[in-house]
């Protein structure tokens, strides 16, 4: 009996590990559900359009479904319940890489292939991660906004979303290496990162905390979509929008008057893309036209070509510095 009890765990913990090339090759359009952070984001509002608009070109069916609150334990119910409905693939934007790889493990070991976009999680967790842009790049131009917006000296801060935010990580720990190895950032300070946690309140709480706590701060990085016009109004209203300067990530439409006055920049790209992207990326997932492998190529409809490369990473492309002169490019 004893025996046998080893015998199972041996076989569940192989079938955990189970990588996706072992799992059913699909012959029609898959079920894709799609995960982000929360369901009250406009931005994952605007990549469900985008993946919409894919699963009319080219069939399946998309299910989204998110928690109010940006967790991961949140994440993990509704990744269970994905799974319940039986979809073929699962798409979602991580809060926290290493606390939801279990629960994809388990997604994976039950046939359910697994795709992150916008926020990677565990490497071995999933097959492809759907980047809206290359880290690097996008860290490099929040510090160079940053930078050209308070003539690259004096001090400014970081606005982050939560401590466990995979990609706000990732583009935080590039600014700080920059800022210490190349001379241009010399005169430039970091004071502090703060958390926005996802929400709206506490994004206009903490610029203000920022700055109060620091009299001469000239600017705050705000890597995150809710956070950067949140805190633009709230120094609005408080004055302090005068003497610290904004850039990050955000829609371009939510800080159409700030970039107009000079108040602030934008680093953004196509978000509708961005969903119309990784519905692509899952379908040719599930019918293992691609397996995550760097190297291998497939097509995305309108967007042409795509090549999946290092660790599974395929990059929708170049995100742009939004100024005045070029606001009107984007429509979100």
């Amino acid at each position: 009996m004893r025996l046998n009890r080893i015998a199972a765990i041996v076989l569940a913990s192989v079938a955990a590990a189970a990588p996706a090339c072992a799992q059913e090759c699909l012959k029609r359009p898959a079920t894709v559900g799609f995960l982000p952070k929360m369901d009250t984001d406009p931005y994952f509002h605007v990549t469900r359009d985008g993946a919409a608009l894919a699963q009319k070109e080219i069939g399946g069916k998309l299910i989204q479904q998110a928690p109010s609150t940006a967790t991961a334990d949140a994440q993990i119910e509704f990744i269970n319940s994905l799974v319940a409905q039986k979809v073929d693939v699962l798409a979602i934007s991580g809060t926290d890489a290493n606390a939801l790889a279990p629960a994809l493990k388990r997604a994976a070991a039950q046939g359910v292939r697994v795709v992150s976009f916008d926020s990677d999680v565990a490497k071995n967790a999933r097959a492809i991660f759907v980047n809206q842009a290359k880290s690097d790049s996008l860290a490099i131009q929040m510090l160079e906004s940053m930078g050209s917006l308070i003539g690259y000296e004096g001090e400014f801060a970081i606005l982050s979303s939560t401590p466990t935010a995979t990609n706000q990580n990732a583009w935080i720990a590039l600014m700080k290496k920059r800022l210490a190895s190349e001379p241009k950032f010399a005169k430039m300070k970091l004071v502090q990162v703060a958390y926005g946690e996802e929400s709206e309140q506490i994004n206009q709480q903490q610029a203000l905390a920022l700055a109060e706590a620091f009299p001469q701060l000239k600017g705050i990085i705000v890597p995150a979509g809710i956070g950067l016009p949140a805190a633009a109004r709230a120094l609005e209203q408080s004055g302090g929008i005068k003497r610290i300067k904004l850039t990050g990530l955000a829609p371009a439409t939510f800080m159409k008057k700030y970039i107009q006055a000079n108040a602030a920049q934008d680093i953004w790209w196509n978000v509708s893309d961005l969903g119309y992207l990784t519905y692509h990326v899952a379908q040719a997932l599930a019918q293992c036209r691609i397996t995550g492998k760097a190297g291998e190529t497939f097509s995305a409809g309108k967007l042409g070509p795509y090549t999946v490369g290092p660790e599974g990473e395929v990059v929708l492309g170049d995100a742009k510095v939004v100024t005045p002169k070029n606001l009107d490019e984007f429509k979100f």
